[in-house]
């Protein structure tokens, strides 16, 4: 029992004798690559997205690392997505994910009084440059319980003013999802001493929420560009199946297949711009909507519930999405059944031709078989006509040499001997024929 007790152990531990999956160490660091930090109460915190490709992501990675050294921090692992340090008063959370990177500011100095530091960039309180193009940029101020619902909602635009409780009532969550005057979302987090890692984990599933929708409303640019031009290329394929739908060389026209073409390719390049950012749109909503079931937001008094919001906003703009990739799919469809209906036009004109090409062949047969008769009955005409000659000129012959009877002359000869002469012309015509016709099947067949 001991001894499969240590082979567990060491086969659990990767040690030798047991072959380790290479993806093993990454899986089992996944679920731990973005933790819940705890978070003090008062707070205030400033969270940026970047939108950045392969190349800005590297460079971001090196200024971080420069930026962790150089505060003499922990050094940024190779292939780390997250990543902690402290800048005096201040500390920053690093993240990187597929498409985009955050930075998470945050500090205890002046976080008693909300939004009393609108904008710490402008004032330089903090100071950084990050590759890529900014798309979230949020203020969020957490601080502790006490303030009347009505005090803290006068900060806010009341048009789009959501508050909810959260946390099974320990906390109040408030904003309008609106950029200030300093293009930041506010966020008001109200927290009845909840402890500073419950904190931090509502903390980081609001802002999360903040990223994600907005990340999933980058997809409506989208489809509001691609609209007109699925708009034009709808009314194409409109008019193709009306030209389709007449009869006679309207189906093969080249004109119609060359409209078809582009209209294939003009297609298939709407749909592979569109693809990536419309699922990524799809998977952003679905995260927002599972953080919103996790912070278990609860409806307060006659407030929108940050649920409700979405659902007059949010869900719109990702249906709108969701609309035109169908018909993207949809206009794909007719392209392909207006392909086909020419294909079937082209092979239906293409039997056509061909059956009326194999009637003129048989009748060019035919006719060539006839010609071929008559030519063969006059060829055994003439030879039977010039062997009849031969024959009168041998009788003659014959006739002075006086083997013939007296009373046979050289036309009777002759015309004893005409229908030998026919026949033989006749078996001689027929065996040229016979053997052109299997020269003929042999050069066929190599």
């Amino acid at each position: 029992m001991t001894q499969g007790r240590d082979a567990g152990h060491n086969a659990a531990n990767g040690q030798p004798g047991m072959s380790e999956h290479e993806a093993r160490p990454a899986i089992l660091a996944e679920l731990h690559a973005r933790p819940f930090l705890p978070v003090e109460v008062p707070r205030r915190l400033y969270h940026f997205a970047f939108a950045t490709n392969d190349e800005e992501a590297r460079a971001d990675r090196l200024a971080v690392a420069a930026l962790s050294e150089a505060n003499g921090a922990a050094q940024l692992p190779e292939d780390a997505k997250f990543h902690r340090f402290a800048l005096g008063d201040w500390e920053l959370r690093w993240e990187q994910h597929t498409e985009f990177t955050t930075y998470t500011w945050s500090t205890s100095s002046g976080a008693a009084e909300p939004f009393a530091h609108p904008d710490p960039i402008g004032e330089g309180e903090i100071a950084f440059r990050a590759p890529g193009r900014l798309v979230v940029a949020a203020h969020l101020a957490l601080i502790e319980s006490g303030h009347p619902l009505e005090t803290l909602a006068a900060l806010f635009d009341p048009q789009s003013l959501c508050i909810v409780g959260a946390a099974k009532g320990a906390a109040h969550i408030v904003t309008d999802f609106a950029a200030g005057p300093h293009k930041f979302t506010r966020l008001l987090i109200e927290t009845d001493k909840i402890g500073a890692l419950r904190a931090g984990r509502l903390v980081q599933r609001v802002l999360e929420i903040e990223t994600y929708r907005t990340m999933a409303l980058l997809g409506l640019p989208e489809a509001r560009r691609a609209s007109p031009e699925l708009a034009r290329m709808e009314r194409e394929i409109s008019e193709i199946n009306q030209a389709l739908s007449q009869t006679g060389a309207t189906r093969t026209s080249q004109d119609l297949l060359t409209r078809l073409s582009d209209l294939l390719a003009s297609s298939e390049a709407l749909s592979t711009r569109t693809a990536f950012r419309f699922g990524a749109s799809r998977a952003y909503h679905a995260i927002v909507k599972n953080r919103l079931d996790l912070i278990r937001e609860a409806k307060e008094g006659h407030y929108t519930t940050i649920s409700a919001f979405f659902s007059a906003r949010l869900d719109p703009a990702i249906e709108t999405c969701n609309a035109v990739e169908t018909r993207q799919a949809r206009l794909s469809n007719q392209v392909e059944r207006a392909i086909d209906l020419m294909r079937t036009g082209i092979t239906f004109e293409l039997e056509q031709q061909n059956r009326d090409l194999l009637q003129d062949m048989n009748r060019r047969a035919r006719l060539q078989m006839r010609l071929q008769g008559i030519v063969q009955g006059i060829s055994i005409a003439a030879l039977a006509y010039y062997l009849s000659g031969l024959t009168v000129y041998l009788a003659k012959g014959l006739k002075d040499a006086g083997w013939l009877p007296k009373t046979m002359t050289a036309d009777m000869m002759a015309a004893l001997a005409l229908p030998i002469t026919i026949f033989a012309s006749w078996a001689f015509m027929e065996r040229v024929r016979r053997l052109s016709m299997k020269a003929r099947e042999e050069e066929n067949v190599n």
